[in-house]
């Protein structure tokens, strides 16, 4: 079930997303202390965080690949400003058009 705000899940925790259409990239946030007390505990601990983040990619990855269109861009228009960017991966060309696909024959 992909939460009605943004689609976190328990794994995923701190580590949220956001797709960067024209560079075609996932990019990955970190929650600012200040929102997330374990995003600080993470941050502190470099081999906590990474154990974490492979397992928060995995799932957010997932929840990506099964999401439609819509779902997908709707989450996209979601800002969390209070996070900042650890990392970033190519993504699937099939996640590209699904959003792009949407975004074309969406009405005027």
């Amino acid at each position: 079930m992909v939460h009605a705000v943004k689609p976190e899940t328990c794994v995923a925790g701190p580590v949220t997303f956001d797709i960067n259409i024209p560079h075609q990239k996932i990019e990955w946030y970190l929650k600012m202390e200040k929102i997330c007390s374990l995003a600080g505990i993470l941050y502190k601990n470099r081999e906590a965080l990474q154990k974490h983040f492979r397992s928060a990619k995995k799932e957010i990855l997932g929840l990506v690949r099964e999401l439609d269109g819509e779902a997908l861009r709707a989450i996209l228009k979601i800002g969390e400003p209070v996070t900042f960017k650890i990392d970033e991966d190519d993504i699937g060309k099939e996640i590209l058009e699904k959003i792009i696909n949407l975004e074309s024959v969406e009405p005027e």
